[in-house]
């Protein structure tokens, strides 16, 4: 999410998220003030520096024509950071499916406002957008908008609230997918933990999380998108950040419910999972510690119980917040020398959990979070000691002043 980052911040992470082995960041485009303007020329100065690539995502809920955007095309897609795909310059969007820029119909609008007049200026683009606002079924989409060269289905990532605490279902992508194949197209898949937003009384909603991040992993493996787009970066607004949030480029309604809420443990076991997906793993047994270790991990939990009142909060709960679960949620990577490792998790200082781990990736929601502490321990199969573990850096309140169901994510170490 294009923000006011500085320079410096830049640099730390584009080196970040190469290391973690993604290929690109999706700038999330929604102004080109000069504010926006400087952030997008930090971050390609710091990406050509260190082999690292961007790609440009506009947001099509504040442009309403190319010519708003053109000019940063034309800037940057013979920038030696662009991302490119099959020799032409990756585009993508958030929404648009249902924008006709004047014309009979979307299909029609994007050929005209988009490509026709990207192509005046001497530039075609490898066009993948999220037309996830459209009303078009996913087995559609490719039939609909001819226009695109594949289809991102940003929406995806998480459950609808009505589908209540059921896990996440995959059957949007699995259609996105087989009309891809289909048409010879391509289809980038959504990837997130949750969201989480508390800004007023419109913007204060609840997507489930728990373990939607880790049982998107399998499926991923399973049907090999072309491309997977985690989302996100640096989403403080709606919780779902892996990574840094910089406090310049959020206002202090969204401090608020961001500050002293670190999401980079979650990277222990996604870089891991990026190495398996790359080398086109097909089973979770695949996604296993890195540089040679044993086991790797991570845990994360809310600070508050759903029976929280959080009175003195004017927002007061996000809807849907019947939906989350008063648990704590864990994911293990283990390697074959490993398998048979047990994780003990206590809340409050009671044991409320056992499980034991197979090879590759393992995570639980373990109920019974409770006021106090929140402690994860991996213990070996055979033996004494404790291989990983890990003490919440917020304990579980009775009370807030902030209905806050942002996540505490704690790497094991």
């Amino acid at each position: 999410m294009v923000g006011g980052v500085q320079e410096s911040q830049a640099y730390i992470d584009v080196s970040q998220a190469k290391a973690m082995g993604f290929d690109a960041f999706a700038l999330n485009v929604i102004s080109t003030e000069s504010w926006s303007a400087n952030a997008i020329a930090y971050l390609f100065q710091a990406a050509a520096a260190i082999g690292f690539h961007l790609f440009f995502s506009f947001d099509m809920t504040y442009f309403t024509d190319s010519s708003q955007f053109i000019w940063l095309l034309q800037m940057y897609v013979g920038n030696p950071a662009y991302y490119y795909y099959n020799s032409l310059p990756f585009v993508s969007t958030f929404r648009g499916g249902d924008l006709t820029f004047g014309h009979p119909t979307p299909q029609l609008g994007w050929h005209a406002n988009y490509k026709q007049s990207l192509s005046g200026h001497g530039i075609d683009t490898y066009f993948v957008p999220s037309f996830s606002d459209s009303s078009v079924p996913p087995s559609e989409m490719y039939d609909a908008y001819p226009v695109a060269d594949g289809l991102f289905s940003w929406e995806s990532a998480w459950p609808w609230a009505s589908e209540g605490r059921a896990k996440l279902n995959c059957t949007t992508d699995d259609d996105y997918m087989a009309a891809a194949k289909a048409v010879k197209k391509t289809f980038m898949m959504p990837m997130s933990s949750f969201q989480f937003k508390h800004l007023d009384a419109w913007q204060n909603w609840y997507r489930r999380g728990e373990l939607t991040l880790t049982e998107r992993i399998p499926h991923v493996l399973n049907i090999q998108p072309h491309f997977l787009e985690i989302q996100t970066w640096n989403d403080a607004g709606e919780s779902s950040y892996i990574g840094n949030v910089w406090p310049d480029t959020i206002g202090p309604e969204c401090a608020a419910y961001t500050d002293n809420f670190d999401h980079s443990g979650w990277q222990a076991i996604l870089t891991p999972f990026i190495a398996a997906y790359k080398t086109g793993a097909k089973a979770i047994k695949d996604v296993v510690p890195l540089n040679g270790r044993a086991v790797t991990g991570v845990f994360w939990y809310r600070t508050i119980l759903k029976t929280t009142t959080c009175s003195s909060d004017p927002l007061g709960k996000p809807r849907n917040w019947q939906i989350a679960d008063d648990v704590v949620n864990v994911a293990i990577l283990l390697s074959e020398a490993a398998v048979g490792a047990k994780v003990n998790v206590y809340s409050g200082g009671v044991l409320i959990g056992s499980e034991t781990g197979a090879q590759g990736l393992n995570s639980w929601s373990i109920p019974g979070l409770r006021v106090g502490a929140v402690r994860v321990e991996v213990m070996p199969k055979t033996g004494t000691g404790v291989l990983l573990s890990g003490t919440g850096s917020m304990d579980v309140t009775a009370d807030s002043a902030i209905c806050n169901y942002n996540y505490q994510v704690k790497k094991l170490s």
